[in-house]
């Protein structure tokens, strides 16, 4: 018997039990679609994190009030730490370091935004004119905050594109006096559409001098500096810098220095992580599978013993009736493997049409490993079966038995 001759018989013998066939097939393609599309998923919130980063920059250094011990976290923003870096430190941080491009504070409040009789809650951050090209702010219409002294905040904002619409429908207003709170606040621009930045929505943000944001808040101190390095920058020196510096003037380490790196390495790690658990636990349903097949390709032996005794009877070797049966079972979890592939795939592809924002994509070692992983279970889940088999009597087996 060539091998031609037993992968014909063994794609007969499956046809002939079509039922019992598919229901192992679709077992084997549920597990594969569970790794790809999961898989897919994490190397996609993977990319998502890395764009985010990228769109701000590698080179930038955040330092937050209060003592962090662990390192890659994210920068405190709001609250739940005590606030003791001032507008001063930004100042001679971008004095006195010398990769420091620009040391921009940051105060963030929430408060009501309002025009006539429209309002609504936003969050109100106070910034420099820098931020702008530190966040990749791109502008609708008008300017973005003006240069100015820190510690002099003019009675100017520029709104997120959400908030100007909600607020001016599609009147301009660029011009008009809206008030945050109790201030008045003249609108100087308005942002392009954003989204979500790492955390904050963009597009539901009022921005304006930081020292009117502080004036506002009734705040003395920032939430937290942001130090924009030149290109090439080495953080690590510049993060040692600033603590010696601000350990000076505080006479403690009561803040945090994390640099954009720091932060993206140890998100993409947590990720990759979680991408190979969540793979690991859906490639449990192979094993289930496997089993499946196992069971199947067990109760086919108990069936076909007349068959069997045939084969035998007509000069097929123990090797060869060991083969048929092998390649049965090995045949139904690599058809599983193709199947679930190619419908984990299109899973996929319907989620970015339904969330572009998120690009899933399997990863190549996903691929691999589930074709792998289909090809192994039926190899391993048909060995007992197929070993069984080509143990059976001829004669017993021509009886039935």
């Amino acid at each position: 018997m060539n091998p031609l001759d037993l992968l014909r018989f063994a794609a007969q013998a499956l046809l002939q039990n079509r039922r019992r066939s598919g229901l192992s097939l679709l077992g084997v393609v549920i597990g594969v679609v569970a790794v790809v599309s999961l898989t897919a998923i994490g190397e996609g919130a993977l990319r998502y994190v890395t764009t985010q980063f990228a769109s701000l920059g590698s080179s930038i250094v955040n330092v937050s009030p209060g003592k962090n011990e662990t390192t890659g976290g994210m920068p405190h923003g709001i609250g739940g730490v005590p606030n003791d870096l001032t507008l001063q430190d930004a100042i001679v941080l971008e004095r006195r370091v010398q990769a420091v491009r620009a040391a921009v504070p940051v105060s963030v409040s929430t408060d009501i935004v309002s025009y006539r009789e429209r309002g609504r809650s936003s969050r109100v951050v106070g910034v420099t004119s820098e931020f702008q090209q530190l966040q990749r702010l791109d502008m609708d219409s008008g300017s973005f905050l003006p240069e100015s002294e820190l510690d002099r905040g003019a009675a100017v904002v520029v709104l997120g594109h959400r908030v100007a619409q909600e607020l001016f429908d599609n009147a301009n207003p660029l011009g008009a006096t809206v008030r945050i709170g109790s201030w008045r606040m003249r609108v100087i621009g308005v942002l392009q559409e954003r989204g979500q930045q790492l955390g904050m929505n963009i597009d539901d943000v009022a921005l304006i001098p930081v020292a009117s944001g502080m004036r506002m808040a009734n705040k003395s101190s920032v939430n937290r500096i942001m130090l924009d390095l030149y290109p090439k920058s080495d953080s690590k020196p510049v993060i040692a810098q600033v603590k010696k510096i601000l350990i000076d003037r505080h006479d403690e380490e009561d803040f945090t220095c994390i640099s954009q790196d720091a932060v993206l390495a140890s998100l993409s790690s947590i990720l990759g992580i979680l991408t190979l658990v969540v793979a690991g636990i859906a490639s449990i349903s192979l094993g289930v599978a496997g089993i499946g097949i196992m069971n199947v390709m067990l109760v086919s032996v108990s069936e076909r013993t007349d068959e069997v005794g045939l084969l035998k009877a007509l000069g097929a070797n123990q090797r060869q009736i060991l083969q048929v049966f092998l390649l049965e079972a090995t045949m139904l979890s690599s058809a599983g493997g193709l199947i679930g592939l190619a419908s984990g795939t299109a899973l996929v592809e319907l989620g970015n049409l339904l969330y572009p924002r998120i690009d899933a994509a399997t990863p190549l070692w996903a691929i691999a490993a589930v074709l792998g992983l289909s090809l192994g279970t039926g190899i391993v889940f048909g060995v007992l079966p197929a070993w069984r088999a080509s143990r059976l009597d001829p004669v017993a087996a021509l009886q039935g038995h």
